[in-house]
């Protein structure tokens, strides 16, 4: 029989051991039920996760969860406090609608990566696909790599870094989001266009970075943004929309 619950936290200065769930014997849904049932200060190795879909996802505690290996479709999703680790690549939607708390993947990322997401911090070690911060409201999302085609379409707030190149189309019909880009970009979107980079946002920027554990200087970055000209419709730009 698979055990899943994790070890109760004690007055004891001793530090428990993380609880092990290997997804090779225990189902998804009782992981996640495991998970949304934890207190605050739990930790949790899920080993074997063989690209499962759904992985961790709805959790709302400070819990730290490390996931062994690759996950599948929308590892994270929803996620409110703590900490999910994937030491593998994730799927398309990893972290999509996130709160709060921090998702961090040591391998790449497929599309959609952060789509949605409302706040929190998603750092991604290696590339991420296609529309990468897709209708951002508040997310913060730090790719070490590349990023795909339409990333940060109709972002409405928060921070895109990419310490690599940006596909085509980036910030299309973008609001309020910034973007801070390393590398080249192939094309900007609609509405979107090279803003001034300033001690503000150089600050912002090298906050970011250390947040997801990056040494890159701020100085070498181009920031990206609305031009704020398709706010209200125009007829004028209306080959734009």
């Amino acid at each position: 029989m698979v055990t899943l619950t994790a070890p109760k936290t004690t007055a004891s200065p001793v530090v428990a051991e993380p609880a092990v769930v290997d997804l090779a014997d225990a189902p998804v849904r009782a992981l996640n039920q495991e998970l949304h049932n934890a207190g605050d200060g739990q930790s949790w190795t899920v080993t074997n996760p063989g690209g499962k879909h759904s992985l961790a996802v709805g959790i709302n505690a400070g819990v730290n969860v490390t996931i062994e290996g690759h996950a599948g479709y929308y590892a994270a999703g929803m996620h409110q406090k703590g900490t999910v680790t994937i030491t593998g690549n994730a799927g398309v939607g990893l972290a999509e609608n996130i709160m709060s708390g921090t998702v961090h993947v040591l391998g790449d990322a497929s599309q959609s990566a952060a789509a949605t997401g409302h706040g929190g911090l998603v750092v991604i070690d290696g590339n991420a696909g296609a529309r990468c911060g897709i209708s951002m409201k508040g997310v913060d999302i730090v790719v070490g790599g590349n990023i795909g085609h339409m990333s940060a379409f109709m972002a409405q707030a928060g921070r895109l870094v990419v310490c690599g190149d940006a596909g085509d189309a980036l910030g299309d019909s973008i609001y309020e989001a910034r973007i801070y880009v390393k590398g080249s970009v192939a094309s900007l979107g609609a509405d979107c266009i090279e803003k001034p980079l300033k001690d503000e946002h150089l600050e912002e920027l090298a906050g970011l970075l250390a947040a997801a554990g990056r040494t890159d200087n701020p100085a070498d970055f181009r920031r990206y943004g609305s031009a704020r000209n398709l706010y209200h419709f125009h007829v004028d730009n209306s080959a734009a929309y």
